[in-house]
């Protein structure tokens, strides 16, 4: 496991340049405070949605929420966003972020955890307009807005973690990663299947046409691949536009450049 850190993204000490706990943009407390906010409101959403299918007789749609790929997503972004939260909230006050000090399998977990946050909402919204929705608008307010918080608003959630962070593009490696998640999570759609008789997306019942399966499950395979190669890029470009471009190096801990500063004059006095 040691000689997977390095094509992880997780060096040694792990993130120096703090780029997973600061932006380009914002201060770091005011950056935690989006991520708690962000982090409150996707929580908020699970819970009135449980709520609401408690209350309207439908028990049954929150017994199976844990087989859907948009649920899981969704609760990965509620508690990315709480974690990332608390990680620039202790880097703002001590200069040293929360996730520093993790160890190192935590660390690596992190850093694919943010993968799958800046790549699996877009492929949930791509899947859902493009292939799941009927077309026709639904009845119920409260079904619009539901659906537009985990198959919309997720998407803007990611574009915030793309394009106002100053993260890296992620390893090579996270791609493999995510594929697997994917086949992982086929296989639990499968298991559902066989424990509770339903299919969690239509277009995975062989009963329509085993080609029909495959051709959704390369399609999905080939969306993943593109929606990550695509991140990859706007994160880049992003960092060369705001660091090289416009030479915005990051709003930093003010606690974090003192003991930057502290170093470099210990090295002239040396």
């Amino acid at each position: 496991m040691p000689v997977l850190y390095s094509p992880l993204g997780v060096s040694r000490p792990f993130d120096p340049a703090d780029r997973y706990t600061s932006s380009w943009l914002l201060p770091p407390v005011i950056l935690a405070v989006v991520r708690l906010f962000l982090s409150l409101w996707a929580f908020t959403t699970i819970v009135v949605i449980f709520g609401w299918d408690g209350s309207h007789g439908l028990e049954q749609h929150a017994r199976r929420s844990f087989s859907y790929f948009t649920n899981l997503t969704y609760w990965g972004l509620a508690f990315y966003f709480l974690f990332a939260g608390l990680h620039s909230l202790s880097y703002a006050r001590s200069g040293t972020s929360w996730l520093r000090s993790w160890p190192r399998p935590l660390q690596a977990a992190h850093a694919i955890l943010y993968t799958t946050v800046i790549t699996f909402p877009f492929l949930v919204t791509v899947v859902f307009w493009a292939v799941l929705y009927s077309g026709h608008w639904f009845p119920v307010v409260f079904n619009a807005w539901s659906n537009i918080s985990q198959h919309a608003l997720n998407s803007v959630l990611a574009l915030f973690e793309v394009l106002i962070p100053r993260t890296d593009p992620p390893p090579l490696l996270h791609l493999l990663f995510l594929i697997v998640i994917l086949a992982l999570y086929l296989a639990l759609a499968y298991i559902t299947v066989a424990a509770q008789g339903f299919y969690t997306y239509s277009f995975l019942d062989p009963g329509r046409g085993k080609g029909r399966v495959v051709g959704y499950t390369f399609g999905i395979l080939v969306a993943i691949c593109v929606i990550y190669g695509l991140v990859w890029g706007m994160i880049w470009t992003r960092r060369w536009v705001t660091e090289t471009a416009w030479g915005m190096s990051g709003v930093l801990s003010p606690k974090a450049r003192r003991e930057d500063e502290d170093m470099e004059l210990a090295e002239e006095l040396k």
